[in-house]
């Protein structure tokens, strides 16, 4: 089985599908680099899994045109396209063995029996899962059934690899061990993926690039660390993981540079292109320091709520910009409830955004 080199880019222009009069996506373009994992995240009627679905040849754009390396697809049918789908179900055939699962497509494209088995054995050997081929699906775990829906998705040799929610049904530590298998095999085998979630932990830890999508259109795309550290604006910032949002002033800006002054306390940051007046900071949990001292350019607050978590404390404090979210890894000396603290910021995760 060779699928290294076969990766191609995926290429959206001016891409709109609509149902009658619900526009399901709007006007989208961007491009996904052959090699690269790329994930699709927003909430539930944002327009990913569609975009997926378009990607897939499962629907067809009702505007703009759609590349796979250098072959127009706009109009080909899923058959047509050199494309494999990992489904949120698995989709196994519960009649048929472990090996005749992940055979099942190259039978079907014809090809030779013996042949189609000795790739399906190569593509077990690929997800972990040799000598398992002779088991039926119901005697795997739901980890493994999922390895043998990659495996038989692996098999055909795709120019593109589409993961539909391919987690969800996975308890949560599960899904973590499951989906760095995905990643180290993609980039082993140096596959195109794109990856279809509403988890932002796990698009965070699988992505080369994340797309976010809000309202059927695009709300940003970057890095995980572009999306966390520089959301573009407050839904990016609190889709991707926790933030606290809070009021701010922009006192002054300096070439990129912008003074900030929140409840009292002065922050020199980034300006982002704003300029002086009212402002918005997304402040991130872990980057909140909590002190029982009174403290020099802090903010003064009272726990209402101290939650232990094993590997950290989780924090619920009242203060003059309101309740903030704190999470604090010194679990040997927890705050209690209804004490008097201080908060410091660290000089990163706190960004201004657009309202």
């Amino acid at each position: 089985m060779d699928i290294k080199g076969k990766a191609a880019s995926v290429h959206f222009e001016n891409v709109t599908k609509a149902y009658g009069d619900v526009v399901a996506i709007n006007d989208v373009s961007f491009t996904v680099k052959a090699g690269d994992l790329v994930t699709f995240l927003g909430p539930s009627g944002c327009g990913k899994t569609t975009t997926l679905r378009l990607i897939a040849g499962l629907e067809m754009c009702t505007r703009g045109s759609i590349m796979i390396g250098d072959t127009d697809v706009t109009t080909l049918p899923a058959t047509d396209r050199d494309i494999s789908m990992v489904f949120q179900s698995y989709a196994l055939f519960p009649h048929m063995s472990v090996l005749e699962n992940v055979a099942y497509g190259l039978v079907v494209s014809k090809m030779p029996k013996k042949l189609a088995y000795e790739k399906a054995e190569a593509g077990l050997e690929l997800v972990g899962l040799t000598g398992l081929g002779s088991r039926m699906p119901n005697e795997l775990s739901g980890g493994q059934q999922q390895r043998v829906a990659v495996a038989r998705a692996l098999v055909l040799e795709p120019q593109v690899l589409l993961f539909d929610e391919p987690l969800s049904n996975l308890d949560a530590k599960l899904r973590r061990h499951v989906r760095q298998e995905i990643r180290d095999i993609q980039q082993s085998l140096g596959l195109t993926a794109i990856y279809v979630t509403h988890d932002q932990e796990e698009a965070l830890a699988v992505s080369d690039r994340i797309v976010v999508m809000k309202n059927a259109g695009i709300a940003q795309e970057g890095t995980p660390h572009e999306l966390y550290e520089e959301p573009a604006d407050l839904f990016v910032a609190d889709f991707i993981g926790d933030a606290n949002v809070v009021d701010a002033s922009i006192v002054s800006i300096s070439g990129d540079r912008a003074t900030i002054d929140v409840a009292g306390m002065t922050l020199e940051l980034a300006s982002r292109g704003l300029g002086a007046g009212p402002a918005k900071l997304a402040i991130r949990p872990e980057i909140l320091h909590l002190s029982t001292e009174k403290l020099d350019n802090a903010l003064s607050g009272t726990i209402l709520k101290a939650t232990y978590l094993g590997s950290h404390m989780e924090y619920t404090v009242l203060t003059e910009l309101g309740e903030l979210f704190v999470i604090d890894g010194n679990i040997r000396a927890p705050i209690s409830d209804d004490m008097p603290v201080s908060i410091r910021f660290e000089d990163h995760g706190v960004t201004l955004v657009k309202p």
